[in-house]
């Protein structure tokens, strides 16, 4: 084949030379016709060479001036066809047609050179001269047409139109979709599109970096529609208070959409004027024992976040035990009338062996004090001293007036989706003092989620802006028991790397593959690689160029690539997104992969902002009244522990419970 082959070349390297020579034979005879005069003054004339000249002229060769010329012109580009000079990446044809263009000018402008009035010598000589140049730069370009490769590799240096992929252009809503306008590139065109997360109840993650857009592009737009469909809400504000003023002015705006109109809500503990009261250990809510746990476990895991990851440890679950025996202690007191968590951080203060004596009266909690119990009767007191100690000490940072006072009022209950009562809550947090007010918020999140999560309630729309800040757990049980229930959860954070760092690799791993829906922006590291994999692959096509000094080979390919690449999701600007959607059953989404910008309308939204209500002042009060709160609670607890030794004292029966040394 490849003998063959290398014949096949050689025999056209033979046509294309003997083509040649026949164009230089017909140019040459052409200027001996025409120059005749010249050449016998010259003495280059010959009686057979005169006889061969009459020969030719016979057939008509020379009856019209350029005839002859421009079928040695025909013979020269004939031979160009076949040549296959080295090919070159600097050529263009801008140079091969300029080389044509002078030299097809030289060529047959020279033949004006006969209406000059001199010698014929001169003549003839400038003729041949101009024509042989013409001709020669007419070959000169010739060839460097038959260098320059024709076939380019693509021009998109970072493969982006390759990396483009169809997407959802439809709008498909139904009664809780959330479905965010945006636009997306398609092979170099820009195309409308939608982000249809058409069941939110599946869970919906927002990830991205500072100032990626995560609130402006997705969070105000998910307060928005739910609100103007009828949800109810609880939204925790980490950045007080962008979201909590836009849903009380879009609240405002939308509250006739709702069958009962909801009441706003606000818990605010740096401004007690325009915050409301609730008690999270409400002794309604407060069903049995288990509910005192977990209230105790989501204080103390907020309070020190590097248990998250030492549960079930000694030192982890014994303050947790004494918190709960306190808890579930109050609330069996006198139907829980002091059941509130400021009680119980006073009375974790009452000396020991009054505290023990009066916990010992409740059967319930006997198996949760029965080991600090043992350890005081047998003084094991450096064991008794660091249970208690870590317990205390922890809660000491909650021991402040203006807790004390929104924690042991009651102005509504965290039951948001009750039918005959709705409400919009919204939690206020402050980065600058997120390690007290974090396990406060923390326990409303978590005492909220359970109490809402029950049949025939109304559709419900959780927004946790910035989730790492919470010590939220059970959040798994959430989705996959709340999807049932009609609750929409959507979770903020930056990187799942705070996730990690606060509940270690597990739990967050749970967090990131338990949401069906996932809005990415820009975000780097593990993360980027994780959804880069879940966004899946698409077909694209590939380029390689091979060039030698014969031929140049261009060939295409079509290879699976990843859809958004690493790098990609690393460099998204702000408003650009990726991410998936889930559908339903009965409304199947074909294109659930997207990158897309969303896209906002900014003059409604300035314009919107401009016009927003300042949030409502609830209260007037003062620092006395707070204080007289804070007062008030030390005396109930000291009135309880007095009242509890005296009824042990003094009842027959009980005098055992009481604890001396």
């Amino acid at each position: 084949m490849a003998m063959q082959t290398g014949e096949n070349e050689q025999g056209l390297r033979k046509v294309i030379d003997l083509t040649r020579m026949i164009s230089i034979t017909l140019l040459l005879l052409h200027f001996y016709y025409y120059s005749y005069d010249a050449f016998k003054l010259w003495g280059w004339t010959a009686t057979i060479s005169d006889r061969l000249l009459i020969n030719v002229s016979k057939t008509g060769l020379f009856n019209v001036f350029h005839r002859s010329k421009l079928l040695a012109l025909g013979f020269l580009l004939l031979s160009l066809l076949g040549v296959k000079g080295k090919k070159s990446e600097t050529l263009t044809y801008k140079i091969a047609l300029s080389y044509l263009t002078i030299g097809f000018t030289v060529f047959f402008i020279s033949a004006f050179s006969f209406y000059l009035e001199t010698s014929v010598r001169t003549i003839a000589v400038l003729y041949m001269t101009l024509t042989t140049v013409g001709y020669i730069l007419i070959l000169t370009g010739g060839s460097l047409l038959t260098r320059i490769i024709k076939a380019h590799l693509s021009k998109d240096v970072f493969n982006k139109a390759n990396e483009t992929f169809p997407q959802e252009e439809d709008l498909l809503e139904n009664e809780y979709s959330i479905n965010l306008p945006a636009q997306y590139n398609l092979k170099g065109k820009l195309r409308r599109s939608w982000i249809n997360i058409i069941n939110p109840m599946r869970g919906l993650l927002v990830i991205g970096s500072p100032g990626a857009g995560k609130s402006y592009f997705v969070i105000e737009h998910v307060i928005r529609q739910h609100i103007e469909k009828g949800f109810s809400m609880f939204i925790y504000d980490y950045k007080y208070d962008d979201l909590t003023k836009l849903a009380y002015n879009h609240f405002l705006k939308h509250c006739d959409r709702y069958k009962v109109k909801p009441k706003f809500f606000l818990i605010n503990i740096d401004d007690l004027q325009h915050s409301h009261r609730c008690n999270p250990l409400d002794p309604l809510n407060m069903l049995d024992i288990t509910d005192a746990v977990e209230a105790a476990r989501i204080i103390m895991l907020g309070l020190n976040r590097s248990w998250l990851k030492r549960q079930g440890e000694f030192f982890v679950e014994s303050p947790i035990n004494f918190l709960t025996a306190i808890i579930w202690f109050l609330r069996k007191y006198e139907n829980g009338q002091y059941c509130t968590l400021p009680h119980a951080i006073e009375m974790m203060q009452v000396e020991v062996d009054k505290l023990f004596s009066v916990l010992r009266t409740e059967p319930e909690i006997e198996a949760y004090i029965n080991p600090f119990i043992s350890a005081y009767m047998t003084n094991s007191m450096e064991q008794l001293e660091g249970q208690l100690d870590s317990a205390k000490i922890c809660v000491a940072r909650l021991s402040s007036p203006s807790l004390y006072y929104i924690l042991s009022g009651n102005d509504f209950t965290l039951d948001i989706n009750n039918p005959l009562a709705p409400k919009i809550v919204s939690l206020a947090n402050n980065p600058q003092k997120q390690e007290v007010y974090g396990p406060i918020l923390s326990l409303y999140m978590t005492r909220m989620t359970k109490i809402i999560n029950k049949k025939h309630q109304l559709k419900t729309s959780l927004v946790i802006d910035e989730f790492s800040t919470l010590t939220f757990l059970g959040f798994d049980t959430l989705i996959a028991t709340g999807r049932s229930n009609k609750i929409a959860t959507t979770l903020a954070i930056q990187d799942t790397s705070q996730l990690k760092l606060n509940y270690g690799r597990e739990l967050a791993d749970i967090v990131t593959n338990i949401c069906g829906n996932m809005i990415v922006g820009q975000v780097g590291g593990e993360i980027a690689k994780q959804v880069s994999e879940k966004l899946g692959k698409t077909l694209q096509d590939r380029e390689s160029m091979s060039i030698n000094s014969n031929d140049t080979s261009l060939s295409r390919t079509k290879q699976l690539e990843s859809a958004v690449p690493v790098s990609t999701i690393s460099a998204l600007s702000s408003g650009e997104f990726v991410g998936m959607v889930a559908d339903n059953p009965d409304q199947k989404i074909t294109l659930k992969t997207f990158h897309a910008s969303i896209v906002n309308d900014y003059k409604k939204i300035n314009a919107d902002s401009v016009n927003y209500q300042p949030l409502p002042e609830i209260r007037k009060i003062s620092h006395k009244e707070v204080e007289t709160t804070y007062q008030i609670i030390k005396q109930d607890v000291s009135d309880i522990v007095e009242a509890m030794i005296d009824e042990i004292l003094n009842t027959p029966g009980k005098g055992h419970l009481l604890i001396k040394k």
